[in-house]
């Protein structure tokens, strides 16, 4: 996240703000399992297994499956438009924003499933905007390593480390926190079709891309 000039920071900001909109969504429609969070689902399904709750467990793994397909889509697409930065980021952030379209689709033909499952595809999908040597150097739907990342610097700073390094990790924490109570809220008035504000800030993301800095 440091290494970044501070517009891509802005834009992995929006990009985990997307993803807590998103999530909180799904949370809501699949009544307490997550569609970009998937380490919490990862316990949930381990509790099920546990519990014998199969047809719920059933689901949780179905969800982790898809998510992982969505990871795979968002790969090919970066590695088919690696010619640049600007091109690959472009190419992902318009899979994103063409999965959360059909996931709104959905929303308006009442399928619930085909919104679900277009949407968990662009979650995973999102992962690969930011790259470095073909792997995730900023984590937009997980925030786990963003609160390690924060304690971390902080602790460096007491010893003679940069002072403000922490900062932009927390930025993208509260990305994350304040889109998903912007979901959750959108998801109370508006249900499932909600999901036409997250297709069109990702429509919006993905133009905007093409302005940002990239250093050679």
């Amino acid at each position: 996240m440091v290494g970044y000039g501070r517009k891509l920071q802005a834009l992995a900001v929006a990009l985990s703000s997307l993803a807590g909109f998103v999530d909180a969504i799904g949370f809501i429609t699949l009544g307490g399992v997550f569609v970009s969070f998937m380490s919490g689902n990862s316990t949930r399904l381990s509790v099920g297994l546990a519990d014998g709750l199969w047809h719920e467990a059933g689901i949780v793994a179905g969800v982790l499956a898809l998510f992982v397909v969505g990871v795979i889509i968002g790969g090919i697409v970066a590695e088919l438009n690696d010619h640049s930065r600007r091109a690959r980021k472009t190419a992902v952030l318009a899979t994103v924003t063409g999965l959360l379209f059909v996931g709104s689709i959905g929303a308006v033909l009442d399928w619930t499933p085909l919104s679900i499952i277009a949407i968990i595809l662009a979650m995973g999908a999102e992962n690969a905007v930011f790259r470095r040597n073909g792997e995730v150097s900023i984590a937009l739907t997980y925030m786990t390593g963003a609160l390690v990342k924060i304690g971390q610097r902080i602790a460096a700073a007491f010893f003679g480390g940069p002072r403000w390094t922490w900062l932009p990790y927390l930025g993208l924490w509260g990305g994350l926190i304040g889109g998903a109570i912007l979901g959750a809220l959108a998801h109370k008035f508006l249900g499932l079709h909600a999901l036409w504000i997250a297709t069109a800030f990702a429509g919006i993301l993905t133009v905007g891309v093409h302005s940002l800095p990239y250093r050679s």
